[in-house]
């Protein structure tokens, strides 16, 4: 019996085969229905999925036998990976000098006929095969042959999509980790950051109420920015942490509420501060919805419309809808419109599209961010509509 040589590569390979994760795993139907149409195809009782580490040949499959794995001195793949390019066949093992003395030869499983097809991976190492056995000699047809290939470059896109796939868990869980991370860090930042920024804003309201008469029309203007940059500063803050958290919106559950609470619940947070024609125009009676996610999504797209509007009285119209798989929602208003040249851009954080708004002050583009951010988590879409002067309505939709 002569041992198979050790591959030139050999360190690189193992590392390769390292890669995949895949010795010692449960067996998996995917490899098994190929090494089950591999026997039918080529009519032989065994085929296997074997890989070559540096002791033994591992079976993520094995069809006909019990056996998981044997040395790596007696395995047949273990040769075959040295010819990572062409059909490896041993027609009558007992007239080939490498293995009449075979203990996998002279007995069982009696491997007399073999024919491996080296399962190579993307850095060109050959790290196992695709291979069948039988107990007598045998010649495969060249139609076996290219099909017994073709099985063997699917085994191998099931090793290739199974590395990619660990990738991705791992990728998805790095950035759960990132994300909870970034998540505590605003908090704190947020926290942090408006303590002192109230203190200021207090100190400059208390100074603008205690002693503005002592204080000349400059210095009154410095308290006055002061304090309105401070306000500002702090809301700022806020949108950002709401910006950060709003994926995680999808941590409630879904929930039944009807159309009328939503209606009520919307309309009081809104006209209790501000003069608005509010109008609700739905074929649906409820909703079942995350009900924080959408109550977030509305009081922005209203925020939006309320702070825009060039007219004395703002109106909004929400319309709601439903077919066999989607609920759609229309936010309209009466505002001044959004420029054509301005719609492709207003759903990106820190972008605006005015530099004020009704009260004099200006935006920050957190708003319409957290929108989308919130519609593209529920696996929905948005898109805005509007002509740049007769108003704007959001467009958007969810799947039930």
């Amino acid at each position: 019996m002569k041992k198979p040589d050790i591959p030139k590569n050999e360190k690189e390979r193992l590392e390769d085969l390292k890669s995949y994760v895949i010795l010692d795993t449960l067996m998996e139907e995917d490899y098994d229905n190929l090494t089950k149409i591999a026997s039918e195809i080529c009519d032989t009782p065994i085929s296997l999925v074997s890989l070559v580490d540096d002791k033994r040949q591992w079976f993520k499959s094995h069809h006909g036998v019990d056996a998981t794995e044997t040395p790596k001195e007696l395995a047949f793949c273990a040769h075959a990976i040295n010819e990572p390019n062409q059909l490896f066949i041993v027609p009558d093992s007992r007239e080939d000098e490498r293995f009449y003395d075979n203990p996998l030869v002279v007995d069982a499983p009696n491997v007399i006929f073999y024919a491996g097809v080296p399962l190579v991976s993307k850095k060109g190492n050959a790290l196992g095969t695709l291979c069948v056995i039988d107990h007598k000699p045998k010649v495969l047809t060249e139609r076996q042959k290219n099909t017994l290939e073709a099985l063997g470059n699917q085994v191998m896109k099931l090793m290739e999509l199974r590395k990619s796939n660990l990738k991705l868990e791992k990728t998805l869980s790095d950035m759960a980790t990132k994300n909870k991370e970034l998540e505590r860090f605003a908090y704190v930042a947020a926290h942090d950051l408006k303590s002192p920024l109230c203190t200021i804003s207090g100190m400059a309201n208390l100074l603008k109420d205690n002693y503005g008469s002592d204080l000349d029309d400059n210095a009154q203007m410095v308290v006055e920015h002061i304090y309105k940059s401070t306000d500002k500063l702090k809301g700022l803050i806020d949108g950002i942490l709401s910006y950060s958290k709003s994926s995680t919106l999808l941590n409630d559950k879904k929930s039944t509420f009807s159309i009328d609470d939503l209606k009520s619940d919307i309309a009081g947070i809104f006209n209790f501060d501000f003069q608005i024609d509010l109008l609700f125009n739905s074929s649906v009676e409820e909703l079942y919805i995350n009900r924080t996610a959408i109550d977030q999504i509305l009081i922005n797209l209203i925020s939006n419309a309320i702070k825009y509007n060039d007219k004395k009285v703002p109106k909004i119209e929400i319309k709601i809808s439903e077919d066999t798989s989607f609920y759609h929602f229309i936010v309209k208003d009466n505002g001044p419109g959004i420029q054509e040249e301005d719609q492709g851009n207003i759903f990106e954080i820190f972008n605006t599209a005015t530099n004020q708004d009704r009260f004099g002050e200006s935006g920050n583009g957190i708003g319409l961010a957290t929108v989308k951010n919130i519609v593209n988590s529920l696996k929905g879409n948005i898109h805005v509509e509007s002509d740049g002067t007769n108003g704007t309505q959001f467009i958007f939709c969810f799947k039930k």
